[in-house]
């Protein structure tokens, strides 16, 4: 292959970058179908625990001798149990994703992901009690923990930097649609009166891992991940298939030399041990920073309170009277699934750290505009039509917001040698306070209990108010840079001043790895993606 040490631009490097082609939205695309996995899994349980069959087989009556199945229910303790043990598989399956993501690639990473993913599956369709259900739930999450936080890392990887923070937000999106579709499942299935009212929605799930699993025998593996095992030459294979342009063209020898001199650059201040990621305490430089500030943003995500409407959704809204809670619960579902694509446009325009302050803050309107309507007319039309509209707008708030862009900005916040184990911490922080809210929620919410009801959108509210505090004064803005000029930027800014920072120097540079400037690109290769022999398949 060609030297890296290219005759390059220094200041101008910046400026040679490979077009944005529909190469680049269809590897990223299909790669963030993984988020199908961690939405259908996430959400097919609220559906399930609200069907009669389930309640009668899963479940105790309300009064002994209760032959109704529809005076039957899940008791809180069990009802926890089950919904939150995926959870805390997936909390193990994020931080064993970043170790294997180190050592064996990306896409083998997700691959493997998907078959633990796929026992978990089998066990549960074939359990007929609690604890075989309990034991297919924990499985299950180890494949969804590798996949939601080595997805995120693929795709931040992969994509160009104009178009990141959209093709990040594309994951997002496929979790939206997994929550639909395991909510329309639910509707469908919810009156069958035999164990297929649940193993359909849970045996649907073989379908999404083989499509993910096969369809990654065909996509390149991340070229950051060849340069940090030493591969420059399938590195450039790599940058030559995700950017579709020939090895010979400026702008992937330019990409392709920052890659490099970043990595060697942090190789010389800090190692690539899990250790070294809590390492150079709050300093600009330091690891342990951006590691803090990945937990506590994915932590705060999970504090909006936006998985306890789909997790107990459908038995939330049938404790508080609402009709239909089924249709209730698709209905919330479409309503994310319709807005998050607003956040493709919004994310690149307005910013990363725009959309965390402002998405706070109208979702704690609408959260205490709930609590405050539901605990007045508490049982009434008004206080049921305010409960419906405002957690919609809410869902429309997250779904716009913090919800892909928390994800945005764990994927371009930590330097190349701990890349994916920061992204690996960063997701299980986000599986342990899934864990941690969908234990403790049945407590707060169910009759038996402490019988909040409306009043929970009380604690979701106060939470939302730390959220603020937390995007304005900790979260930086990384809208259109690179992965290393991140780097460079979280070195020289504070998250207030950090909108404003240009790059100004490239590591290729400052490392010696460019010459002189010679930033021009052929009239042939402005206008499109260049064939190569490597070009054969995406």
């Amino acid at each position: 292959m060609a030297s890296t040490r290219q005759v390059l631009g220094t200041a101008d490097l910046d400026l040679i970058e490979a077009p944005v082609t529909l190469r680049a939205y269809l590897i990223c695309g299909f790669a963030s179908f993984g988020g199908i996995l961690y939405g259908y899994d996430s959400g097919y349980i609220s559906g399930v625990l609200g069907m009669d069959y389930v309640k009668q087989h899963f479940g105790n009556p309300r009064v002994p001798t209760k032959e109704d199945p529809s005076e039957w229910i899940i008791p809180s303790s069990r009802k926890s149990l089950i919904t939150s043990i995926l959870s805390a598989g997936t909390f193990f399956g994020a931080l064993l994703g970043g170790v294997l993501a180190e050592r064996f690639g990306r896409r083998l990473t997700i691959m493997i992901s998907c078959l633990l993913f796929s026992i978990g599956v089998a066990v549960q369709v074939g359990t007929v009690d609690v604890g075989g259900l309990v034991a297919g739930r924990l499985i299950a999450g180890l494949g969804v923990g590798g996949v939601s936080s080595t997805v995120i890392l693929y795709v931040s990887e992969i994509a160009p930097r104009k178009v990141r923070g959209l093709l990040v937000s594309g994951y997002q999106w496929a979790i939206t649609i997994g929550l639909l579709v395991a909510s329309g499942v639910g509707q469908g299935c919810k009156n069958i009166d035999s164990r297929s009212s649940y193993r359909i929605p849970i045996g649907l799930q073989f379908i999404w891992a083989a499509i993910l699993a096969g369809g990654l025998f065909l996509l390149p593996e991340s070229p950051r991940y060849y340069v940090k095992c030493g591969r420059i030459d399938d590195a450039l294979r790599s940058l030559e298939r995700v950017r579709g342009q020939s090895r010979s063209n400026a702008a992937i020898q330019a990409e392709l030399a920052e890659i490099q001199a970043n990595f060697e650059y942090e190789k010389q201040i800090a190692s690539t041990s899990w250790s070294d990621c809590f390492k150079g305490g709050l300093a600009a430089r330091g690891n342990l920073r951006r590691v803090i500030m990945g937990a506590a943003l994915q932590m705060f995500q999970q504090w909006t309170g936006i998985n306890f409407i789909f997790y107990y959704g459908t038995t939330f809204f049938q404790e508080v009277g609402l009709k239909n809670p089924f249709l209730m619960s698709t209905i919330m579902n479409i309503v994310n699934v319709v807005t998050t694509p607003a956040s493709f446009w919004m994310i690149e325009k307005l910013g990363r750290r725009s959309l965390l302050i402002y998405g706070a803050l109208v979702m704690l309107f609408c959260e205490f505009i709930v609590a405050i309507v539901g605990v007045t007319k508490e049982g009434s039309h008004a206080a049921s039509l305010c409960l419906i509209v405002f957690t919609c707008f809410y869902i429309a708030a997250f779904a716009m917001t913090w919800g892909p862009a928390a994800w945005v900005v764990i994927g371009e916040i930590y330097p190349l040698p701990i890349r994916a184990k920061g992204v690996a911490i960063a997701t299980a922080s986000n599986w342990l306070w899934n864990c941690v809210i969908a234990v403790i929620t049945p407590y707060m919410v169910d009759e038996s209990e402490a019988n909040l009801k409306v009043k929970v959108f009380f604690v979701w509210g106060s939470a939302l108010f730390l959220c603020l505090l937390f995007a304005f004064f900790i979260i930086p803005e990384t809208k259109g840079l690179s992965l290393e000029q991140v780097d460079k930027m979280l070195e020289e800014t504070t998250p207030m001043t950090s909108a404003r920072w240009k790059p100004h120097e490239t590591f290729a540079h400052e490392m010696g790895m460019v010459d002189k400037i010679e930033p021009t690109i052929s009239h042939h290769e402005e206008k499109g993606p260049t064939v190569t022999e490597h070009d054969d398949t995406i």
